[in-house]
């Protein structure tokens, strides 16, 4: 035990300016990770501003069964699952169908031009990409609205309308934002390809498409399962922000969903108790997505986060 306690010091000093380098992220997962998850107590208590947390009287599970009983709980839990299940769905193949692409590209020059604009889209600001969208579908001005009308169409105020919200958000947050970001991971796994197995399929007669399919594919699924865990993990998230800056109470019936619930509890209605609890249960959810996500990626692909 001493010699191992000496060793452990040693080892410390030898390496101290590499953990000297661990205290900013310390530092910043405690203040910023952990120390929160002290208020997570409001979420049982009947938390006052004036009393305190500490002074706050407990109440239990009040709140979540306020919660559960409320008449928008369905349509928040609907409208959360499906936004998920469709960004899934529509968004989450696009890095990878992307990056399949650009890496069959031969040109340098077009492959980083490609790259570049593809890229762009994600240093914007969720705000500002809000605004364009909002001024593209514009009922009077919108570019959208005038080519329909070019064509001989209706004019139509999209934002108002809950048929096309979904549409609209995964398309713009979700694929036009974010995927040619989300194409940099599997680029990088691309590259770890050893260029050996193409010139035996060459030699063997496959053509671009049976060494897509046999070592491309097969190469990157890891890391497709990897992106896939933490995506499932995430799902109850959505991306509320920009559901806030796009929806309005005409399309609250198909984008309303637990995070704009608990915006709205919190911040406006000044129930922090209730959006605690409502928070809660969705970490919780997520928690156990997670797990279930890795166990079953570990089953049919031996690649798990942990």
């Amino acid at each position: 035990m001493l010699l191992n306690f000496k060793q452990i010091k040693a080892n410390l000093i030898r390496d101290r300016y590499l953990y000297l380098l661990l205290i900013p992220f310390l530092a910043w997962y405690i203040i910023f990770a952990y120390k929160p998850m002290y208020g997570l107590q409001i979420a049982f208590k009947d938390f006052s501003v004036y009393k305190g947390i500490e002074a706050s009287p407990w109440v239990g599970f009040e709140h979540f069964e306020t919660f559960f009983k409320s008449p928008y709980f369905w349509r928040l839990l609907k409208n959360t699952v499906l936004l998920s299940f469709y960004q899934l769905l529509f968004a989450f193949p696009v890095p990878i169908i992307l990056a399949l692409l650009l890496n069959e590209l031969k040109s340098g020059i077009f492959k980083a031009t490609v790259q570049t604009f593809t890229y762009l889209p994600h240093f914007i600001s969720v705000v500002v990409v809000a605004g364009i969208v909002t001024n593209f579908l514009a009922p009077s001005n919108g570019i959208i609205n005038i080519l329909i009308e070019m064509v001989g169409g209706e004019k139509q105020y999209f934002l108002t309308n809950p048929d096309y919200f979904r549409t609209i958000f995964i398309g713009s947050m979700d694929i036009w934002k974010e995927a040619g970001f989300g194409t940099i991971i599997y680029l990088a796994a691309l590259s770890g390809v050893n260029p050996a197995l193409y010139e035996a399929a060459v030699i063997d007669g496959a053509n671009r498409w049976k060494q897509t399919w046999h070592i491309t594919l097969p190469a990157i699924i890891p890391t497709i399962a990897i992106m896939l865990v933490m995506k499932v993990g995430s799902m109850l998230e959505v991306g509320y922000e920009a559901i806030i800056l796009l929806y309005q109470p005409a399309t609250y019936e198909a984008a309303d969903v637990i995070n704009t619930y608990v915006y709205r509890s919190g911040l406006q209605d000044a129930r922090y108790d209730l959006a605690t609890a409502v928070g809660l249960f969705n970490a919780v959810v997520g928690f156990i997505l997670v797990v279930f996500a890795n166990k079953t990626s570990k089953k049919l692909t031996e690649t798990g986060l942990w």
